[in-house]
């Protein structure tokens, strides 16, 4: 993986880190992926061991968990 991945699921929490992490990151080293318009991507997720959003997965693979906005359970629904 040569990007990090931002995964979210739109909850205001979410929202705020997003424009947080964006604006200490560039935007293009970044992924953002928001589950609850590409339920597709939650398995990915899972196998990067997100838990909860948002949640940032680093490109050496580590699960960087910020604040808490959702369970991964709750975004499944």
């Amino acid at each position: 993986m040569s990007k990090s991945i931002f995964y979210h699921a739109g909850c205001p929490v979410c929202v705020s880190a997003e424009q947080d992490l964006l604006n200490l990151i560039d935007s293009s080293k970044v992924e953002v992926v928001h589950l609850g318009n590409d339920k597709s991507r939650i398995k990915d997720a899972e196998k990067a061991g997100v838990k909860s959003v948002p949640a940032l997965v680093t490109p050496n693979g580590n699960v960087l968990h910020i604040n808490f906005g959702a369970s991964l359970e709750a975004v499944k629904g």
